[in-house]
Parts: structure tokens; sequence; C-alpha cells
């Protein structure tokens, strides 16, 4: 799958679960992401998807989330965490990421191809 980020295309390998399948299904989605904290970009989803939420301790810069059932998180910042995330995937090359996700809202889109 795929995440693109104005010009920027970043594959993206989905985890092997249920919350992962049901975040595909969406696809294609645009989302208007916002930036919390200077390390990830969110939006909320257009549908609650299942819940297999841990307490990653790290989060690592790629990681795509699950926060709640329907709040999707991108993170372009390794840092330590005591919140709970259900994991959907990960962006596989991620050295470009924070600069293309800047430090504003952005527009983001998520496609199969």
């Amino acid at each position: 799958m795929w995440m693109i980020v104005g010009e920027q295309r970043f594959a993206i390998t989905l985890a092997d679960n249920a919350a992962a399948r049901a975040f595909a299904t969406l696809l294609p989605l645009t989302l208007d992401m916002s930036d919390l904290n200077s390390n990830e970009k969110y939006a909320n989803l257009p549908e609650v998807l299942p819940v297999y939420a841990s307490k990653p301790g790290t989060i690592r810069t790629g990681d795509l989330m699950l926060y709640d059932a329907d709040i999707l998180v991108v993170f372009y910042s390794t840092f330590e965490s005591t919140y709970p995330y259900t994991r959907l995937g990960r962006v596989e090359s991620s050295t470009s990421l924070a600069k293309a996700l800047g430090r504003h809202a952005v527009k983001v889109m998520f496609s199969q191809n």
C-alpha cells in the first residue's frame, strides 16, 4: 500500500491483523491530518476499526498506528510512549518522512496502488 504526501510516495507494509485488513478496505482514503507534539500526524477515520491495543513503549519513525478505534496516527519521530495503540503497519523507508509531513496540518492519501 502507499501513502502519498504532496509529490512523495511512501510504501507501507501492513501488519497481519484484523485492524490492518479493515483499514485496507477503506482505501483509497484522503485525510486532512493534524500535527500533535511535533512527532505525529493524526486524523479521524470514517469507520471504527477492530482494536488490539498494546503499549509499544518505543514508537518508531514510520509507525502507522490506530489510537482508540478510529484515529489513524502516522509517527515521524522516534520516542517513548505509555499510550496504547493498535499497530496497522509501517512506512518502509521513513528517512524523508518528517520533512514531507512538516509541522503543520497536511493532506495525506492512502491507496492500494
